[in-house]
């Protein structure tokens, strides 16, 4: 029997333009889940696939390079760091601490505060903010209610721990929500029946 290939996903991202309302870091989330639901192993290749989705500026820069004779990125993560150091703002990963270190839940629901919190991280890469503030920070910036109390009770090791645990939790709360509402309470006849048999009698 032949065995099955592994299934791929064709996810398609947004363009990065390398203009300064683009976040390069946001872009390069969206660029690793789309190779990795493609299944895009090869170094070069995964080159080959970022590049096909850049415009503008950021790929008029690209194409320079080569061009020129030295497009020389080696690898994704090569890429990666080159088009950081061409496009991104300057004091870029100081203001996503400071965001951080003030991060709120608010009003979005667990998992895109979570997001919001990975994408936050993931910009702070020179000095990285160690694994016990950013799981603190996580759990005072939830907004109140069962989900904080329950990972209050719990000693948490890391932000990852933290956020697959309130997800789960928030998941349960959900479903338990969903069903209660969707539980009807069975219409009750008892009093009519009762007062049209005391008018027969």
């Amino acid at each position: 029997m032949h065995s099955r290939r592994p299934e791929t996903l064709k996810i398609d991202i947004s363009k990065y333009s390398g203009v300064e309302e683009d976040s390069p870091l946001r872009w390069f989330v969206e660029l690793d889940d789309a190779t990795r639901a493609r299944r895009i192993d090869d170094g070069e290749m995964q080159v080959a696939f970022a590049q096909s989705n850049l415009a503008g500026r950021a790929k008029t820069w690209a194409l320079g390079l080569k061009l020129h004779g030295t497009y020389a990125f080696g690898s994704l993560k090569v890429f990666k760091s080159r088009l950081r150091q061409t496009f991104e703002p300057p004091r870029a990963e100081f203001r996503a601490r400071t965001e951080l270190l003030k991060l709120k839940q608010g009003k979005r629901d667990v998992h895109a505060y979570a997001q919001h919190i990975r994408h936050l991280t993931s910009c702070i890469s020179s000095n990285p903010v160690d694994e016990h503030t950013l799981v603190s920070v996580f759990m005072q910036g939830l907004a109140d209610g069962p989900v904080k109390t329950h990972l209050f009770r719990l000693e948490l090791d890391s932000l990852e721990q933290a956020i697959s645990i309130s997800e789960q939790e928030d998941f349960s709360l959900r479903q338990a929500r969903a069903s209660s509402t969707s539980y009807r309470q069975p219409r009750r006849y008892d009093s009519g029946i009762q007062s049209r048999w005391n008018s027969v009698m």
